[in-house]
């Protein structure tokens, strides 16, 4: 079992990069594994996972901190999680119908976050923000949405108005082939400042139907709130009519076992879920209120459909990953591993003399290579995308996968161990030199 240095060979990679720029666009199914905000070239191509690792088509083993962009927090391939979905796919595939096991976990996240009397699942997080959108419009009789600038809420088309993440990491501003009526009815405001909001909501409240938000920002970086931020959004939302939607999917079950909101103690109007609640299935979800969820189709007049939604695999998937996300101690051990690497990360830098600013909340973790505070976008689109590409590249050839993107979180599992995270420190010092 090899670890990457300087002269690993990556050819195999490289041969099924140039295979896939001739079959897909840009040779990847999704933007966010280009390479080309690290200096380009060919990603890794993985054909396996265990526990902490990930392997490449060259046989190098690295630590992995991507974690499925958050969706992983058990680990690659963690037995639990794949003995249950070994144990239902041979019963079928796609039903098309109701299982018992959406019902499962439908209860099972009813129960354990309070502002959700009932859920909707679809197949994806980008679906449910969508569908949570057009609930909160169909509910309140209005059109327009605020949301945060740099926060991403997938790909439908009124969040990728000023959305961050692969957007900033490619240099987009906004995505071709948005009608400019869509745009009109998006305002997107500063994340933890309270005054551009309460000024577009006494000027324009009467047309606003929903404010979306991360409560801890997971698409910019690790951005936490101001203290007060979220219970005054909450309150000047619902002065003007507006219902709150979170969007939960990265920080639902990685802080702790139910919502990031009951951290705050605040109750929004819709929460969306996805990436963990699915144990590494495809999956997204919605819930609100009884009287908001009645809205929703075959009971109201707001259509919402899937062929994929509930899909028996995700449930499976996901009611094994939660149940193993009840063993005691296991959050208590990701916030300690994640104050290690973030503390280690700090020295290293500063014994390498680089400034950066380290966040770190649980198992989540966002470096930033800049000597300012990071409390919004602005502040991490001002840190260095240079240093942070050839941080990246020396982390990689040192045997640690990270996102290659200045803007994501790396992800603690538990899967990690106290060696992995000193390994990991050691390259980051390393790496950190490199700069020079």
């Amino acid at each position: 079992m090899s670890h990457p240095t300087r002269s690993a060979s990556t050819a195999a990679s490289e041969d099924l990069f140039r295979r896939a720029l001739a079959v897909a666009s840009g040779g990847v199914h999704s933007p966010s594994r280009s390479y080309a905000a690290v200096g380009g070239g060919a990603p890794r191509f993985m054909v396996r996972g265990e526990g902490a690792y990930l392997f490449d088509a060259d046989g190098h083993r690295y630590i992995d901190y991507l974690s499925g962009y958050g969706a992983i927090i058990l680990g690659h391939a963690p037995e639990r999680v794949v003995e249950a979905v070994r144990r239902v796919a041979p019963d079928g595939l796609l039903f098309g119908t109701p299982t018992p096991l959406e019902v499962e976990l439908d209860e099972r996240l009813c129960q354990v976050i309070p502002s959700v009397d009932r859920v909707r699942f679809t197949a994806s997080g980008t679906e449910a923000v969508m569908t949570a959108i057009r609930l909160a419009r169909a509910f309140t009789g209005k059109t327009k949405l605020v949301k945060f600038d740099g926060s991403y809420h997938g790909h439908s088309d009124p969040v990728l108005v000023s959305a961050g993440s692969g957007f900033s990491t490619l240099g987009i501003a906004d995505s071709a082939g948005i009608p400019p009526g869509v745009m009109e009815d998006v305002i997107s405001l500063p994340y933890n400042q309270i005054e551009p909001l309460e000024e577009v909501l006494f000027r324009q409240g009467a047309q606003v139907a929903a404010v979306l938000v991360e409560p801890v920002v997971g698409n910019f970086g690790l951005v936490p709130p101001k203290p007060g931020y979220l219970e005054a959004l909450v309150e000047q939302a619902h002065a003007a009519g507006a219902l709150v939607i979170f969007d939960e999917v990265i920080t639902a079950f990685r802080f702790g076992y139910g919502a990031v909101q009951d951290r705050f103690g605040l109750r929004p109007d819709i929460t969306v879920l996805g990436k963990i609640i699915g144990g590494g299935m495809p999956i997204g979800a919605y819930g609100a209120r009884a009287e908001i969820m009645d809205l929703v189709a075959p009971l109201g007049p707001m259509y919402q459909d899937g062929t994929w939604a509930g899909h028996p695999l995700s449930m499976a998937a996901g009611l094994a990953c939660l149940e193993a996300l009840r063993e005691e101690g296991l959050y208590a051990r990701l916030e300690r591993l994640g104050r290690r690497l973030a503390q280690g990360l700090r020295d290293a830098a500063g014994r390498a003399g680089v400034p950066v600013q380290v966040h770190q909340m649980g198992g989540a973790i966002a470096l930033y290579f800049t000597g300012e505070p990071v409390d919004d976008f602005a502040g991490c689109e001002r840190s260095d995308s240079e240093r942070f590409a050839r941080f990246f590249r020396a982390m990689l050839q040192r045997g640690v996968h990270l996102a290659p993107s200045k803007y994501e979180v790396w992800f603690v599992t538990a899967a990690h161990t106290e060696a992995d995270v000193e390994q990991t420190l050691e390259a980051a010092a390393e790496a950190f030199r490199s700069l020079d």
